[in-house]
């Protein structure tokens, strides 16, 4: 008998992790030209109708900003996970962590002793958890860094709402009913290969996918005035040199925006210009976009700092002869 009741008293206390969440407001820096409105656009009526988004694309084409941005226009708090080889399903939906034992006596009666003791496992939330329970944006970010059977979890919430706990879970019914305000936005790059996991695909089926490339010219160059405050002429030469280095070589996703906001705030902070004759602007583009993605050598060395200085020239002559084209029409009409 006492072993059965030492088996009663065992229950369940659940520990919440209520402040594990951010909540996203909309940036002033955040470029919202027709390229992007397209994309956000087609995203939201997914969300709006229930479903998962996923942003597929390869790195640095903007999927995380994305998925803030929509997160924000949700206007609810967003539990925010990264992708992990060493994830299990307990590291996504919580799991049991240790014990709370508690014990009372009592003597009001000075001649009888009543002692009761009593154990809790406690159960704590894991952020999964805590969006489907309080119906909060979750963003996967690089979900595909994860292996596939932790992610299993995902289907059931996907599909059936439902999140399934651990049947040590003792406090129900071993399930969780999804808040109905709940969503998902996951990004991944299919471009990757080291420490990237082949996705099941049950749960693709429950994604809608947006394959989301590098944004159109004018967007780049929208993006690379407000995060680096240079002009626009200028920012228009150094995006048509990334522009143009993309096409060389067997990596054409590389050099990225983050290359053309890197060089833009050097030189902004330097004092420089992006011409072809200021060698602060010569070496920062070196550094920056001298990457061995491309590929390009001769007798085994790289020809990417000679193919870099030629788009320089290239670009700087273009765009010089662009702006004087533009200036002529107007100063005839004066």
């Amino acid at each position: 008998m006492g072993g059965m009741e030492n088996i009663e008293a065992l229950q369940s206390e659940i520990i919440t992790n209520d402040d594990d969440n951010v909540v996203p407001e909309a940036s002033e820096e955040f470029v919202y030209t027709s390229h992007v409105r397209s994309l956000t656009e087609r995203a939201m009526a997914y969300l709006n109708v229930g479903y998962s988004v996923h942003f597929a694309g390869a790195a640095g084409t903007g999927k995380t900003t994305l998925a803030f941005h929509l997160a924000a226009e949700l206007e609810r708090p967003v539990i925010l996970i990264h992708g992990d080889d060493e994830f299990g399903s307990s590291d996504l939906v919580g799991r049991d962590s240790g014990y709370r034992k508690s014990k009372l006596i009592d003597n009001y009666i000075h001649s009888v002793v009543r002692t009761e003791e009593e154990m809790r496992s406690l159960w704590v939330d894991n952020r999964l958890t805590t969006a489907c329970r309080d119906g909060f944006t979750l963003i996967y970010d690089e979900f595909t860094r994860s292996r596939p059977e932790a992610n299993n979890v995902l289907l059931s919430i996907l599909e059936e709402k439902i999140l399934n706990l651990p049947s040590m879970r003792r406090t129900g019914e071993g399930y969780l009913e999804v808040h109905p305000a709940f969503r998902a936005i996951f990004t991944s790059n299919p471009e990757e290969y080291a420490g990237v996991h082949k996705t099941q695909d049950a749960l693709l089926d429950r994604l809608i996918t947006i394959n989301v490339d590098h944004y159109d010219r004018e967007t780049e160059i929208q993006i690379t005035i407000s995060k680096s405050g240079i002009s626009r002429s200028e920012a228009e030469t150094i995006v048509d040199i990334v522009r143009e280095l993309r096409m060389v070589g067997v990596n054409n996703h590389r050099p990225t925006i983050r290359a053309c906001i890197a060089i833009g705030k050097v030189i902004s902070h330097l004092g420089a210009h992006a011409y072809e004759n200021d060698p602060i602007f010569l070496w920062v583009c070196q550094d920056v976009l001298n990457t061995e993605t491309a590929k390009v050598t001769r007798s085994g060395q790289s020809l990417m700092p000679e193919k870099i200085k030629e788009v320089i020239r290239k670009v700087c002559k273009q765009n010089k002869s662009g702006r004087k084209a533009a200036i002529r029409p107007v100063m005839e009409s004066v």
